[in-house]
Order: structure tokens, then C-alpha cells, then sequence
């Protein structure tokens, strides 16, 4: 019904005094479908009202869209809200949003057939258009906010991680790209998997969890930088998460920031403002479908925007740069104030930075050589990433060599986001260093460029383990190269790890060309990662069951099988 009346707006809320309040409301944009994400960007508000992504253009600037353009054109509409989420713009420049809903509808991929898929996804696509890209898949509910690190990192917000048990349902996970996340929905059937399903990094029960930031500025006090803060719908609070590096993705330390005693404070987003303030968005009330707090139409219960201010911080004069005479700045200038300590100056500076094009490419890759600071040598990264031409990515090559691992971590990102085969030296370079976070993104841009010459190095690179996310990446990568011969010559590798990431690619890729005989010997191996691995595999196909029952049979009849082994065969049964 809301589909055909368009009963929602869109409202321009100003501070024309000055004192942090707002105090002038204008109709941006009325008759809108139900708007779920609103993001400005170069000029025009990007708002999700699903089933569509519309940009709506305010061009003589009175205050009022009279330009509107469908930018995506959605094709699911369920009846809980939780089609689409966003849009959000990623360091790298590429426009992010999240499809829950679990109902079917096709896309045309970058190489092979369309993409049909029932599945939740973070989406992601160029500003300017062409192909819809997925960056993950899963088989959870309602994937809400996409966050990033200034490395580039992804982390999810949503619903259903995980089949509800043990206070385990809603969380934060970290979106790596290719993996399937979620609980083991059989939307997700048919998409390459690299193993069990991927990780839930923060666990929060029947939470709700929407709105998320990873904060830029310490303007909350010591070590806030770099946290992510989440809304909990359903808790009534807000959480602050502390990233703690583990292997190639990361754990977190949690406690609350915000809490509210009051049943109807229902926080859904929340926003790092320019002088290290947060805003707090309250939705207060009125939502009464598919969340068990909201079962009460209360549209008396408005919501809220609040400002969350630390009580001796020291905001930095000027914090959006309107003093600065934007308009005067050469290339040099502009580059310069990416080392800016005002975020707001800092992606004003980049957003100019790339529309210059050519201009700007050399005054970066200076920045790049000379910068001591590495926060501003990532901001350079990002900006030659935005701009569409082979010098920008060449002059992101050196940054794959730079002395600081979050700068290398950007470098990659890049090269994986423009499948840059220009990069592949310096990122096969990278699978043989000390940081596995930068050889999960290296992997990770092998795969997309697509060279099966890297088949090798990614092999050899499999060989020390170090935990799920780096072998997703490794295994993918082997996935989306497609070269089983090269493959095939993993499994008589000395190393189990490598063993295994031969065998779930050989299974997993497109040509696929792994037979019974290869499996079969490993279901009572020794080797624990090879032994799983065959289960797995097994596992999902039933033509095999011939392999099992010996098995089966010898492990049912061993008077001597220990406690463990009992139950490890009782599962697989």
C-alpha cells in the first residue's frame, strides 16, 4: 500500500544559528516509498526507499530535490522493511547497501551467467553505475549498516548471524569479500563456499542490531578512534566495540556507551558529526512490525536526535573548514589537507581531489613518498582510487611496498576493488610477508584480477594455516581463478592446510574436476584439517555416499573408538 500512496519526505533540517540545535526544517523531497538510508554525496542525497535507490538533486538550491533519478532499481518489496538498507559510501568510492528479504532477483555479474540469487548481500556499485557487484552472502535475516576502517575493512550490522541459542542471534560481523555468512539458510545454497560458514565476530542475542560507525577523531575521549559503535534496537542502547586484531580479521572488547532505562527509546543509527560529537538518532515509537519490542503502535512516542559530546573534549576550531577559502586551493593544496586532524576538511579536500583527475595524480603521489603521517597516506590511497584512470593506479603501486601495514592494507583494498593487474607484482609480493591481514587482501585482489599464473604463491601461502578469513581469501581466490590443473597439483602438497584449500577450491570452482578417489583416503586421515575438509565435502555430495559407508562401517564397529570419536561419528551420521 505504501508502495502506490508514497506517504513518506524527505526534510532539510538546518542550524542557522550556530548553536548545535536545529532550527529550520525544509520538504526536501515528499511522496517518497518508505525511506531507509539517506547519504550525500557529490552533490545530491542517495536515499534507499526500497525497493529503489533514488538520487535526488537539489539544482537551483532552494532547498528542494526537483530532480530525481531512480540510481538503483530494486526488485524485492517484502512486508518487513528489511529489503534494502542504505546506501553508504566506502573509502574506495564504490556505493554500498544491504538486501535482506529473502525473495528471489537476478543481476548481471562481471563475467558469467546472471546472478540469481534468494540470499541477503552487501551490494556494492560505481557511483556513476554499471554492474551491481556482491561483496558477501548470507542467510541472515536483515543485514542492516555497513561500516569501514580507514584501511578499508567492512563490518556488518544486522539480524539472525545465527540460529537463536545460547544469547547468540544479532551482531557485528566482518564482511570479507566472497564469504558466506549467517545462519545455514538454503537461500544460500549454490554459492561457492570455502567451508563452514563464516564467523560471527560479536555476538549480542535478540539485539536488533542496525546502525553502526566506525569512528574517525578521539573526540569521546582516549582510544575511541577506529571503535565501532552499534545501535541495539532492542536493548535500548548503543555498544561501543573495540577491534582487537586476531590472525586476518579481529575479536572485540564491548561495553555499553548509551543506555536508556525507557522501553520506547529505540536508537537506530548513529553518526560521527565533524567536531567529534556523536548524533544519536532515536526512532522512537511508532514501529510496531518484526521486532519483538514493537508491538505497540505508539505514534505518540516521536524519537529523537541527540548530540553525545564529551564534557572536556576540545573540538577543533573551524571543524568543516568554511573558513577556508575552498575555491583558491591548487591540487598541492588540497592534497595537503588530507593530513588535516578535521575529518569533515579531510574528505572535502579528497572529494575535490578526485574530481581534478589527472591533475591531482601527482600531487598524491607525492604525498605518498614525502608523508610522515600514515592516516594521511591511506586518505591518498583512497583518493587516487577514485579516480578512474591507469596513472591513478599506478601510482597506488608503491603504497603495496609502504612501511605501515594499515597504508599496504588500503593499497590492496584498491587493487582489488579496480582488479588491477598492474598490482599483481607487488601483491603476490605481499603473501609472503609477516602481516596475514595484508595477504588475506592480496589473496583477496589475486583472485578478482584473475591471473591462474598466481595459482602457485596462493598455494604456497595456504601452507601455514592461520585461521578461517585468511584461508576464505586464499581458497576463493583458487575459486575464482577457475584453473583446476594448476590446483590439482595442491593436493600432494606437503602441507595439510595447502592440501585442504585444493580440495575445497577443486570442489568449489566453476570447472570443477575433484573426483571421489581424491576424497575418500582422507575421511580417517590423521591430519585434522584434511580430515574435515573431506567430510565436508562429502557432505554435500550424496552420488558419493558409496566412500561413506565403508567408512561409516569401520568407525560403528570399532570396539576400541574412543569417547571423542564417538561423538564426531554420531554428528556425521
Amino acid at each position: 500500500m505504501q508502495a502506490q500512496k508514497l506517504p513518506h519526505r524527505i526534510v532539510r533540517l538546518e542550524d542557522t544559528d550556530g548553536d548545535g540545535r536545529f532550527d529550520k526544517s525544509t520538504v526536501f523531497a515528499d511522496k517518497m516509498m518508505f525511506p531507509e538510508g539517506a547519504m550525500w554525496y557529490d552533490g545530491s542525497l542517495y536515499v534507499g526507499a526500497p525497493p529503489h535507490i533514488w538520487k535526488l538533486t537539489d539544482a537551483d538550491g532552494d532547498g528542494v530535490a526537483e530532480k530525481r533519478e531512480q540510481w538503483f532499481v530494486g526488485q524485492t518489496l517484502g512486508g518487513c522493511a528489511n529489503d534494502m538498507h542504505g546506501p553508504y559510501l566506502g573509502p574506495d568510492g564504490w556505493i554500498y547497501w544491504c538486501k535482506g528479504e529473502f525473495a528471489q532477483a537476478t543481476y548481471e555479474q562481471f563475467k558469467g551467467p546472471p546472478l540469481v540469487s534468494r540470499a541477503a548481500h552487501i551490494f556494492r556499485r560505481r557511483p556513476e553505475g554499471g554492474l551491481v557487484e556482491p561483496v558477501l552472502t548470507g542467510g541472515m535475516n536483515n543485514p542492516v549498516e555497513v561500516a569501514f576502517s580507514t584501511s578499508g575493512e567492512r563490518f556488518l550490522s544486522g539480524t539472525f548471524f545465527e540460529t537463536p541459542a545460547y544469547l547468540k542471534r544479532d551482531g557485528l560481523i566482518h564482511s570479507i569479500y566472497g564469504g558466506v555468512y549467517g545462519k545455514p539458510d538454503n537461500s544460500v545454497h549454490g554459492f561457492p563456499r570455502t567451508g563452514p560458514l563464516m564467523p560471527t565476530m560479536t555476538q549480542m542475542g535478540a539485539a536488533a542490531a542496525c546502525g553502526l560507525a566506525c569512528l574517525e577523531t578521539n573526540g569521546l575521549g582516549p582510544g575511541f578512534a577506529g571503535n565501532l559503535l552499534a545501535c541495539q534496537f532492542n536493548m535500548h542502547k548503543v555498544s561501543r566495540h573495540v577491534l582487537v586484531p586476531h590472525e586476518a580479521t579481529f575479536t572485540t572488547k564491548d561495553q555499553d556507551f548509551v543506555t536508556s532505562p525507557d522501553v520506547d527509546f529505540h536508537p537506530t543509527d548513529v553518526i560521527e558529526d565533524a567536531d567529534g560529537s556523536v548524533l544519536v538518532i532515536d526512532t522512537g515509537g511508532w514501529y510496531k512490525v518484526c521486532c519483538p519490542t514493537s508491538q505497540l503502535h505508539k505514534p505518540d512516542i516521536l524519537g529523537g536526535i541527540y548530540r553525545i559530546s564529551r564534557i572536556d573534549a576540545h573540538p577543533p576550531a573551524d571543524p568543516r573548514g568554511a573558513k577556508l577559502e575552498w575555491t583558491k586551493l591548487d591540487a598541492g593544496q588540497l592534497a595537503a589537507l588530507l593530513a588535516d586532524e578535521r575529518p569533515a576538511v579531510r574528505h572535502r579536500a579528497q572529494a575535490m581531489l578526485a574530481k581534478l583527475g589527472a591533475a591531482a595524480i601527482e600531487p598524491l603521489s607525492q604525498l605518498l613518498k614525502t608523508s610522515t603521517s600514515p592516516a594521511a597516506r591511506c586518505m591518498a590511497v583512497w583518493t587516487l582510487t577514485r579516480i578512474p584512470l591507469l596513472a591513478a593506479r599506478a601510482a597506488v603501486h608503491p603504497a603495496l611496498a609502504d612501511a605501515d601495514e594499515q597504508v599496504r592494507q588500503a593499497a590492496c583494498h584498491s587493487a582489488a576493488a579496480w582488479r588491477d593487474a598492474g598490482a599483481t607484482e607487488g601483491l603476490l609480493a605481499l603473501l609472503s610477508k609477516n602481516s596475514v591481514p595484508n595477504r588475506r587482501v592480496a589473496a583477496e585482489a589475486l583472485g578478482r584480477i584473475g591471473n591462474a599464473a598466481a595459482v602457485p604463491a596462493i598455494l604456497t601461502a595456504a601452507a601455514e594455516g592461520h585461521g578461517q578469513s585468511l584461508e576464505h581469501s586464499l581458497i576463493y581466490a583458487l575459486i575464482e581463478f577457475d584453473a583446476p590443473a594448476a590446483t590439482r597439483l595442491g593436493l600432494s602438497a606437503a602441507s595439510p592446510y595447502t592440501r585442504r584449500a585444493a580440495l575445497v577450491a577443486l570442489d568449489q570452482m566453476p570447472h570443477r574436476s575433484l573426483k571421489m578417489d581424491d576424497v575418500s583416503p582422507l575421511l580417517a586421515s590423521t591430519d585434522a584439517p584434511l580430515r574435515d575438509a573431506a567430510w565436508w565435502i562429502v557432505e554435500r555430495h550424496p552420488d558419493w555416499s558409496g566412500a561413506v559407508v565403508p567408512q561409516f562401517r569401520s568407525e560403528v564397529f570399532d570396539r576400541k573408538i574412543t569417547p571423542a570419536a564417538t561423538a564426531m561419528l554420531l554428528g556425521r551420521l
